[in-house]
């Protein structure tokens, strides 16, 4: 089965808690913080692996999480690390965020890789919070929670050649041809359900061996949604040259020509800017050959190559062949991988005190904010030291003041990222 788009959930590792103790030793009657940090958790990444032509790996598994950091001990001992996980990925992967769409990654070359979710980082043990005047914290930080959201994956062929044209144009007849591959082939539309792959073999003194995809048939609306082929136009973006095939035989072959290039276009103008090549099919047919020296005439006209073929008995092979010898690159320029190249998205984490405070649907008021959702998220709300620490940070970023301005309440549920405290008139005492 060939898989070409899938959905999975990706949870990073937490990083380990920081740990609250102090030394403990004979002849020592007051020692101090000791306590360790948390490892922070494993991260997960995607890299490409040329191997893998289609996303079958995530066919039956949909979650995936790294392992979480160690616990920081006592005699200021760090937890370990978790492990980060590693997905392999075929060549043209592009990788989205499902929820806003955005491309965090476009993997094309081998072994190019990208961090798809960060691990949380280790809590600090108590000795980070020794001052001259409070020597005995018992405040330590949980371990920040792992980055956890739902990618979409989508794959796009890289292929050096591929195949377009309608439904029994002939376009896995001539794969056939030009390669060892073996698809599908009957005398009837829609008989490629999937886009095949083939290596074409151009001669004992040519080294280059360009890889061939035969896209399912296209038809009118395709760009739009309609048919087998509009799930399919996407892996013919990275392919360096397009083989138009034309059914010769058909009832309208020059209807057939400018059907294809108007969805290709409607798709992607710049598809239309790669070198092309229209190939005439089922010359061997009475109705193909007589319809030929017109259907060549109107190419020549607007510019376009053309060569015509039967694919099924082989007529016309080689030349084809010679043709697409010479519309593809260099040997050396083959060995990178086609535009567009991959990249990985790099967007700064935000920074900074910022929050906005609002109402969920439920009526409950949130508070959104990076750092000051982190910060609920690494305190140990049981500890009255580190929920006295909370209610500073509070106090400090104006956090405090705008809930009381939105109406905040005593007995009220407020929210910051998944922790809920309820709210009192005071919550805690702050020291002076």
């Amino acid at each position: 089965m060939f898989l070409d788009r899938v959905k999975i959930l990706v949870r990073a590792g937490a990083g380990g808690d920081g740990a609250a103790t102090f030394r403990r030793e004979a002849h020592v009657p007051r020692g101090g913080p000791d306590g360790g940090d948390g490892g922070r958790g494993g991260s997960i990444h995607l890299r490409v692996d040329p191997g893998q032509t289609t996303l079958r790996d995530f066919r039956f598994r949909h979650h995936f999480r790294a392992t979480p950091g160690g616990r920081g001990e006592g005699s200021r001992r760090h937890g370990a690390a978790g492990e980060d996980l590693v997905l392999e990925v075929p060549p043209g992967t592009a990788i989205y965020d499902d929820a806003t769409g955005a491309l965090l990654a476009d993997l094309v070359a081998s072994g190019q890789a990208a961090m798809v979710a960060r691990g949380g980082r280790g809590g600090l043990g108590n000795k980070h919070f020794a001052t001259s005047t409070h020597q005995a914290p018992r405040h330590a930080q949980k371990g920040e929670p792992g980055e956890e959201r739902w990618l979409r994956l989508e794959l796009r062929l890289i292929a050096d050649i591929g195949l377009v044209g309608l439904p029994n144009a002939g376009k896995s007849t001539l794969l056939a041809a030009l390669t060892a591959a073996t698809p599908k082939i009957a005398d009837y539309p829609f008989t490629t359900l999937e886009p095949n792959l083939g290596v074409m073999d151009l001669g004992d003194d040519d080294p280059r061996l360009p890889t061939i995809a035969d896209v399912p048939g296209l038809i009118e609306g395709a760009s739009e949604g309609a048919g087998l082929g509009h799930a399919f136009l996407r892996h013919i973006e990275r392919t360096r040259v397009l083989v138009h095939i034309v059914d010769g035989a058909g009832r309208d072959p020059e209807w057939d020509h400018e059907v294809i290039r108007t969805e290709l276009a409607a798709h992607d103008p710049a598809l239309l800017k790669k070198p092309l090549l229209v190939v005439f099919n089922k010359l061997d047919l009475p109705a193909a050959a007589e319809a030929w020296p017109a259907f060549r005439a109107a190419r020549q006209r607007d510019g376009l190559p053309v060569i015509a073929i039967a694919a099924a008995e082989g007529r016309g092979i080689a030349e084809l062949r010679a043709a697409l010898a010479k519309l593809l690159p260099s040997a050396e320029a083959m060995a990178e991988p086609p535009e567009p190249a991959g990249v990985v998205v790099h967007r700064m984490a935000e920074l900074g005190d910022g929050f906005s405070v609002d109402r969920d649907s439920d009526g409950v008021l949130r508070v959104r904010g990076r750092r000051i959702e982190r910060i609920a998220a690494q305190t140990n709300f049981e500890i009255e030291e580190s929920a006295e620490r909370f209610q500073r940070d509070l106090t400090r970023m104006g956090i405090d003041a705008e809930l009381r301005r939105a109406g905040v309440a005593s007995g009220d549920v407020v929210r910051f990222g998944e922790i809920e405290l309820e709210w009192e008139a005071e919550p805690w005492a702050v020291e002076r």
